[in-house]
């Protein structure tokens, strides 16, 4: 079943302020957190969207808290796509659908920002411990092969922005603009309205 733009406001009021596993923000609070860095870095209206989204498979396929404890691999980066796959084009899809893959990757070789260069072993060492956790039941850090796989295909360079921007989005109480803001932003992107 796909979704429409006018479903998604819904998905975050009903499940939205569940706490995001292991972390001091609610799944709504690290989408806008997300979002809005996304935003702020300048990204295109896809990014954008796709940073609010990017988690969108842990409500849909609602696991329960913190399903990592479990041993599960709610798989959320594939999960969302049927839903998501009329709206919107592979510009917002396949960073979603790369974002975990992406932070196999940033294990695996690091990145360089504003603030510096970060080797993957330094990348790995500021994870959650959720982040950990999902990183080994997700395959683990990328061989050197796997991780030049990766970056080779299009929108790996959107799917590790958006992954960054996703670990940095776990900010308690930080301010930030509406969901409304956002959905605005993904209405001018949509496929179908």
């Amino acid at each position: 079943m796909a979704l429409c733009l006018n479903d998604i406001e819904p998905l975050f009021a009903l499940k939205g302020d569940r706490m995001y596993a292991g972390e001091p923000v609610t799944q709504l609070e690290h989408a806008l957190q997300s979002a809005q860095l996304a935003e702020q870095t300048g990204a295109d209206a896809a990014l954008i969207v796709a940073a609010l989204l990017h988690d969108l498979g842990h409500m849909v396929n609602d696991q329960g808290d913190t399903p990592t404890l479990r041993g599960i691999n709610d798989r959320h980066e594939y999960v969302a796509l049927p839903f998501l796959r009329e709206l919107f084009d592979d510009a917002v899809l396949q960073p979603i659908r790369m974002h975990v893959d992406a932070k196999r990757y940033l294990c695996a070789r690091g990145h360089v920002s504003t603030e510096g260069s970060v080797n993957g072993a330094q990348y790995w060492a500021n994870l959650s411990a959720d982040s950990k956790r999902s990183l080994e039941l997700q395959g683990g850090i990328f061989t050197d092969a796997e991780a030049q796989r990766f970056i080779s295909q299009p929108h790996a360079r959107g799917a590790v922005s958006v992954r960054l921007w996703d670990d940095a989005a776990k900010i308690e109480s930080a301010e930030t603009p509406r969901l409304s803001h956002y959905l605005a932003i993904a209405k001018t992107i949509a496929l179908r309205r």
